[in-house]
């Protein structure tokens, strides 16, 4: 019996070994050749490598599929560890350019199972970077259900796949790749490009929000409905319908379609009447919706029957010339209005000016006389120059200067006792027309500012400011200034007519305008002089202007200019050779309004006469457009003293985004512009800083209707 087994043994193991043979004899072939291959298709192009590599692993996976069929049952067991064993040692033959090929590696091919020709059967793909292991589908799987190896699945969508030669499944991954590459790049561009129409609608939202809307309009095309307490998207809307609306009405007149043309105008008339002036969506009528959807229901059937583009084009170009033409008519009206508007007295300032006027010459020649006349030459004092028309607006620079005068606070025994400074050192010389020289004299004799010394002049009375020593009031009686003043090639529309409309202004023409040119023939005995605007407003102490140092200029003034505005080459013509010559088209401007004029320095270098010099050149107004800013700038150039920008702040008559601080912190704020305070086109926001100044109450302003 121990013999037999023994015999038995020995034949088990004789046919174990035979039929193991034939497997390693294949591996072992297998790993002899694979170097060869390798360095074989180390010396050619990459593509042909890759397709050597992708015969080679084709090669491989056939011979595999060959023995997983050879096997079976305990066999298959036996040499799973060899096929694991020859696979490692296959991919340590290839370099890492060969095996690391991005989405073409070994692995991916394993672990997406791209195509049925790169299946093995059998094995486990270790997936690299210590990743979980993921198994494949065995051959048990695989073949179950059919003889041949396939599943229940296969279709003949696998088999075209696997009858494609490995180059064509290659270009097939590569091109699936790009597209997916493209897909990705174009959506991260579209998100990029999203992200910055945001941050510029952002950013333009917060820009708008600066912008005083009660001066410029609620529309903005950058706002959010949400933020707007009345939106006007309805209103807009019809408006666009409206527009559209006569675009098909005259197409449709063209092609002679009378029964839709009257129907356009008809729903065009209702829209009109439910839109009427109303500026937002809470101001339309409550039948607005249904003739907004009755003429959105028009356009639509229009649209259908009548759209032609080229026709629609050439219509909405020919309505937006029209358009354009019309808002520049109505610009030049607006900017006619505008000037017209700033010249005019208003009814309530008129009556003032003539109620006192007569009060004043029913006064006996006795009570027309101002106290403490003899401080008018005292050059130690604190002299102020105003010259003005306008009653109210004088009352108003003097009044905020005397309250705004410098109160010293003493302390005594724990009492705190406020003393007015001595008001008796101010004096103030104004200078008026014949036409309100009595009222002027008359509201400071029935309203007197303290201790403070007034005295009121007659500019018509100045027998030396004629024609032949002032060259402004030789120049106005030429007949070619008469012809532009007061002609202008006889306007007869209000656009007509408006070019250089604001030079044509009556205070170019006064020689109260002109008269800053004179002060030390005005005031001969006076060393220091400071010169005030009607349209300013004193907010603090001035006398702190006598103590600073000019450095030898003549004028102590603010400087107005910026970056790139309100310098030299905005008010002089320096295309003139004179011009050019002279001054530096960069050098900064300087405002008048609040000027420090030592007039001793005046004296010394014939400030008068150098006026009088370019004004007599300035014939023709070949130099500058006229006015008296241009002419001040050439006079003082070289010869003023900046002063710090917070002792005068202009803007408040066409700015309406003056910072409120700056105006807070100012000695003296400037209404130049247009909107004067005392007209009825004045910024509101700006206005209570100069009517705090008036009382009111006052029975001469009652009985004129003057009010708050």
């Amino acid at each position: 019996m121990a013999i037999r087994r023994g015999l038995l043994g020995t034949e088990i193991n004789r046919r174990r070994g035979g039929g193991s043979r034939l497997p390693i004899l294949l591996v072992v072939l297998f790993t002899v050749l694979a170097p060869l291959v390798f360095f074989f298709g180390r010396g050619l192009h990459t593509s042909a490598s890759i397709g050597q590599f992708s015969e080679f692993h084709s090669l491989f996976s056939s011979f595999l599929m060959y023995q997983n069929d050879f096997l079976s049952g305990s066999a298959k067991q036996n040499v799973h560890w060899r096929e694991m064993q020859a696979m490692q040692y296959v991919k340590s033959l290839f370099s890492k350019e060969a095996t690391d090929l991005g989405p073409l590696s070994l692995d991916s091919f394993r672990k997406n199972n791209m195509s049925a020709s790169w299946k093995v059967f059998g094995l486990e793909t270790s997936v690299d970077n210590n990743a979980t292991s993921e198994p494949n589908q065995t051959s048990a799987d695989a073949s179950k259900g059919t003889p041949g190896g396939k599943g229940d699945n296969y279709s003949a969508d696998d088999h075209s796949q696997s009858t494609d030669t490995p180059a064509k499944q290659f270009r097939r991954i590569m091109q699936q790749l790009r597209d997916k590459r493209r897909e990705k790049r174009t959506a991260e561009l579209v998100q990029q490009d999203d992200e910055a129409i945001v941050k510029l609608e952002n950013a333009a939202i917060e820009r708008s929000k600066s912008v005083d809307s009660a001066v410029l309009g609620k529309y903005s095309i950058w706002r959010k409905e949400n933020e707007n307490d009345n939106s006007d998207s309805t209103v807009r809307l019809m408006r666009d319908q409206m527009i559209m609306a006569r675009v098909y009405l005259s197409i449709a007149k063209m092609k002679n379609k009378l029964d839709f043309q009257q129907e356009l105008q008809a729903r065009l008339k209702e829209s009109q009447r439910a839109l009427g002036d109303a500026m937002s969506d809470a101001d339309l009528h409550h039948s607005a919706p249904e003739k907004l959807k009755a003429m959105g229901q028009v356009l639509s059937k229009a649209r259908e029957q009548l759209y032609d583009c080229k026709l629609v084009t050439g219509k909405l170009r020919a309505m937006l010339q029209t358009a354009d033409e019309q808002v520049r008519s109505l610009k030049k009206q607006s900017t006619f209005l505008s000037q017209l508007a700033a010249k005019t007295i208003p009814n309530g300032i008129h009556c003032l000016s003539m109620r006192l006027t007569i009060e004043y010459y029913l006064l006996p020649p006795e009570k027309r006389k101002f106290p403490r006349s003899e401080n008018l030459e005292n050059p130690n004092l604190h002299h102020y120059a105003l010259f003005s028309d306008n009653v109210l607006a004088a009352s108003v620079v003097v009044n905020s200067t005397i309250v705004n005068a410098k109160v010293m606070w003493t302390a005594f025994l724990s009492l705190v006792i406020s003393i007015l400074k001595d008001a008796s050192k101010h004096v103030f010389h104004l200078v008026t027309d014949k036409l309100n020289f009595g009222a002027m004299n008359m509201w400071f004799l029935l309203n007197p500012p303290g201790k403070a010394t007034i005295h009121v002049e007659n500019v018509d009375e100045f027998t030396w400011l004629n024609s032949s020593y002032c060259p402004v009031l030789r120049q106005l009686e030429s007949a070619a200034m008469k012809e532009f003043y007061f002609k202008a090639d006889h306007p007869t529309t209000l656009s007509s007519g408006a070019s250089n409309l604001k030079y044509r202004n009556p205070k170019y023409l006064s020689m109260l305008n002109h008269l800053r040119f004179y002060l030390p023939q005005v005031y001969p005995k006076l060393d220091k002089i400071l010169f005030l605007d009607d349209d300013i407003v004193v907010q603090k102490d001035l006398t702190g202007l006598w103590s600073v140092d000019l450095h030898g200029k003549v004028n102590g003034a603010v400087e107005t200019c910026g970056e790139s505005f309100h310098r030299f080459d905005k008010y002089l013509n320096f295309t003139n050779p004179h011009i050019a010559r002279n001054f530096d088209p960069n050098a900064c401007g300087w405002a008048y309004g609040m000027n420090m004029f030592d007039l001793k320095e005046w004296k010394k270098k014939d400030i008068t006469g150098i006026y009088h010099k370019w004004q007599n050149r300035n014939e023709d107004r070949a130099l500058w457009k006229l006015g008296t800013l241009p002419p001040g700038l050439i006079t003082f150039y070289g010869l003023t003293h900046p002063l710090e920008k917070s002792w005068h702040v202009l803007g408040l008559g066409y700015n309406p985004s003056i910072d409120r601080s700056e105006i807070d912190n100012a000695a003296v704020i400037h209404y130049n512009g247009n909107m004067k305070p005392w007209l009825e086109l004045a910024m509101t926001k700006y206005r209570s800083y100069w009517t705090k100044y008036i009382k009111y109450d006052h029975p001469y302003l009652r009985s004129c209707n003057l009010s708050e």
